[in-house]
């Protein structure tokens, strides 16, 4: 499998750690985020040159990573700093999705945006954005950090602390010779003959789960567009009743402070909805979710079905043995045909054959017994991996959309106030 094809571990300075058979970094019980502080700090826009020599505009990020065991002793030593680019975090997770393929890869925030309502800008260098981004990116190092299975990875590890050679480490492991292209993965879902219940309900939940989520957030998007434009009519009353005092003498202070009111309602509507984003982002995290899941799922119709080519080569070389030793063809061919009219072959020819079967039936029996144990590796991982997924899930969901609930009675108690404000000063008239 990929995992044993990986390079040895990178020793660090922890005692505790082992260096697994697989080469990751493993302290029984732990996880990475268990021993290291990671965050991406802030965000920065660089110009350079790209691989064509072209000049480019781009954005880093400066990751933060600091042992735990210095917290814990009472110490507050300088974070160790590194800056990496949005299509190193590609990388990072593309290795790890081909490296452990049992696993459901956190996803990255999204590169461009999507589900958006007319006043967010869709430009990846808007700042408003790449603030989000780096949210996400943070999230992504987080969620990866905190798994039971990818925090203990030696790439990982290494991606978070050396500012130079991860990148050369990564395309050592071969890990870019291990994918499984599409179009085999394709192959293998419309031609596996016996595909796994448990793995078709869970690519079914994969696709009920993100058209309830891609739903959500285009419902989002309309009711933002609204809220943006409810609030903004508020700064129109604010605007119409501060005109109208000048003009009033006996109302006019009444009026004036109830316009006060409306617009700072107004002006909030730009806090809210930032908020409202935050929620959005949790969201379209869970709709990449969902292709994860689907990427398992294609792994897993892809080993059963080469699991099944390889038995149905191996029973198809069993018969032609037993064909060749009795000389009785069970079925229909060419070469029992040439028999028939020309006689049968010679004797150490027969047995030359014999043999070179004899070995290809050891060959496809050792085959068979290596898919066998790869597919039940996959099988039983990635379940134990799903239901480690689903209660994250539960927990995820649950907390964002009761937050979201409860921003939203919030809200609607600052707007019951603000006409109760207004209210007031048009009882003073």
């Amino acid at each position: 499998m990929a995992e044993d094809d990986r390079e040895d571990s990178v020793v660090t300075d922890d005692d505790s750690d082992q260096t697994a058979a697989d080469g990751s970094l493993t302290t029984e019980g732990s996880t990475l985020l268990t021993r290291m502080e990671v965050c991406v700090a802030e965000a920065e826009k660089r110009s350079g040159k790209n691989a064509v020599s072209l000049q480019e505009t781009f954005t880093v990020y400066l990751i933060e990573t600091r042992a735990m065991d210095a917290v814990v002793e009472g110490c507050n030593p300088a974070p160790d700093c590194l800056w990496r680019r949005y299509s190193e975090f590609e990388l990072l997770r593309n290795y790890l999705i081909i490296t452990y393929p049992y696993v459901m890869v956190p996803p990255l925030p999204e590169k461009r945006a999507e589900f958006v309502w007319h006043k967010l800008s869709a430009d990846n260098m808007d700042p408003d954005f790449v603030e989000r981004r780096r949210v996400g990116l943070e999230n992504f190092l987080l969620r990866v950090a905190a798994h039971p299975v990818l925090s203990n990875d030696k790439i990982l590890y290494r991606f978070l602390t050396e500012e130079h050679g991860w990148k050369e480490a990564v395309y050592e492991t071969g890990f870019q010779t291990q994918a499984d292209s599409r179009l085999r993965a394709l192959s293998a879902t419309f031609r596996v003959r016996n595909p796994d219940k448990r793995f078709m309900e869970m690519k079914h939940y994969s696709d009920e789960l993100q058209a309830h989520t891609s739903q959500l957030l285009r419902a989002h998007a309309r009711v933002a567009d609204r809220l943006y434009g409810v609030y903004k009519v508020h700064g129109n009353y604010g605007r119409v009743f501060s005109e109208w005092s000048a003009i009033e003498k006996e109302m006019g202070d009444g009026l004036q402070s109830a316009g006060h009111h409306m617009d700072a309602y107004a002006a909030s509507i730009d806090d809210i909805l930032e908020e409202e984003e935050h929620y959005a982002d949790q969201l379209k995290e869970y709709l990449s979710y969902a292709e994860a899941l689907r990427a398992v799922c294609r792994k897993h119709e892809l080993t059963q079905f080469e699991l099944e080519m390889a038995t149905q080569d191996l029973v198809s070389k069993k018969l032609q043995r037993e064909e060749l030793a009795t000389g009785i063809v069970a079925t229909f061919s060419f070469k029992g045909m040439a028999n028939k009219l020309f006689g049968q072959e010679a004797p150490e020819h027969k047995e030359a054959r014999l043999k070179l079967l004899e070995e290809l039936i050891a060959e496809g029996e050792e085959t068979v017994k290596e898919k066998t144990v790869e597919c039940e590796e996959h099988r039983d991982r990635a379940r134990v991996d799903m239901q480690r997924f689903k209660e994250q899930k539960d927990r995820d969901l649950r907390d964002a959309l009761i937050n979201y609930a409860v921003m939203q009675v919030s809200m609607c108690k600052k707007g019951i106030q603000v006409w109760n404000n207004a209210k007031e000063c048009f009882l003073k008239v």
